[in-house]
């Protein structure tokens, strides 16, 4: 099977000729592998351990035309981005401070600048490569979900603020940034034609303990815009629709299936997913896409017990709906480790 009938096999819960797989590679843990075996030295990990997903996403900001560098010092850098957001960053450093919403008046709603979601620069050199990318994996569109980004727009701590003191200007403003990010998605599809993939909803939400709003909240607010994406996107022709967020998103799991989601990401038991316990409540009607521990077992386990744990994980599969894998690799796992558990997914998966 190539990466992608393996992978859409497995979403339609049937039996695939090998497990697929998903892992994304820190950065540092690449330079660890690649100390250790220098022979790979010009192969990716990717494709040497042979990962079968790949998600690709344009510049799906508002206005990526008004980004700009406002201040560079040796210290920091200050800049605009597309969405409309004034942050502080440090040479070298992952994380940001947001120094500037870009809607800090909820009157100013109407006034949000939005660059045509057509516009050809946003999709950079995606365009060129994809046909390369469709060969090799089983690809997929990405969008941003409406929690994660209005709250690039409103700032974090406002739009929680929201939800709570101003539901209706919270499900307005949600409901702008879903229409935005349906335009994005669907000029994805279409541009990449990725129908008989579909795409991916990237919308952290939740901690380790819950999603960051009740269940009330999110009925109100964010599922009118998580069903009008679902519903846009499978209305024009894409096969399956993927959650992504990080933390214990159980509490929701049973509106993402009654909304239309085919299956998660990343299944993190750190945060209480089990993928055995899933399976057994939703059986055929919840993908999983994950379900390995990155933070505990890969980590520090002895070899019994990653391979308890990765054989039981492996078991949630039998009758399809899984691609295993973690929600990242990173340079606290060792390396022989993880080529253990590749050694436990060649022989048992």
């Amino acid at each position: 099977m190539t990466s992608k009938e393996r992978v859409m096999t497995a979403l339609d819960f049937r039996r695939p000729d090998r497990l697929p797989l998903f892992d994304s590679y820190w950065g540092e843990w690449v330079a660890l592998w690649r100390e250790a075996h220098p022979e790979c030295a010009d192969i990716s990990p990717e494709d040497h351990f042979g990962v079968d997903i790949k998600i690709v996403v344009g510049d799906e900001t508002l206005a990526p035309s008004r980004a700009e560098t406002l201040e560079e010092t040796s210290e920091y850098t200050l800049a605009r981005d597309g969405w409309g957001r004034v942050l502080r960053t440090k040479p070298g450093r992952f994380f940001f401070e947001q120094i500037e919403n870009a809607l800090d008046d909820p009157a100013e709603l109407d006034e949000l600048p939005i660059d045509p979601p057509d516009m050809a620069t946003r999709y950079g050199g995606h365009d060129e490569a994809m046909a390369a990318s469709k060969g090799r994996f089983c690809v997929f569109a990405k969008v941003g979900g409406p929690f994660i980004r209005t709250g690039f727009v409103r700032g974090e701590a406002n739009y929680l603020m929201d939800m709570a003191a101003d539901p209706d200007f919270a499900a307005e403003l949600t409901m702008k940034i879903a229409d935005h990010l349906i335009a994005i998605g669907l000029e994805e599809l279409r541009r990449w034609d990725l129908y008989d993939t579909g795409v991916w909803i990237f919308d952290d939400m939740a901690s380790n303990k819950g999603p960051m709003f009740s269940p009330q909240t999110a009925e109100r607010i964010l599922v009118p815009a998580w069903e009008k994406m679902v519903l846009a996107f499978k209305g024009a022709g894409a096969r399956k629709v993927i959650m992504h967020s990080d933390g214990n998103i159980g509490p929701l799991l049973d509106t993402f299936i009654d909304i239309g989601f085919d299956g998660i990401n990343p299944v993190e038991p750190k945060a209480g997913l089990d993928a055995r316990t899933l399976r057994d409540k939703y059986g055929d009607r919840l993908a999983l896409l994950g379900g390995l521990c990155n933070a505990q077992i890969l980590p520090r386990g002895t070899r019994e017990e990653v391979r308890a744990h990765v054989l039981d994980v492996l078991s949630t599969g039998e009758i399809g709906g899984l691609v295993i894998g973690t929600h990242s690799i990173g340079p606290d796992i060792p390396v022989d480790t993880y080529e253990y558990f590749m050694e436990l997914i060649h022989e048992f998966g």
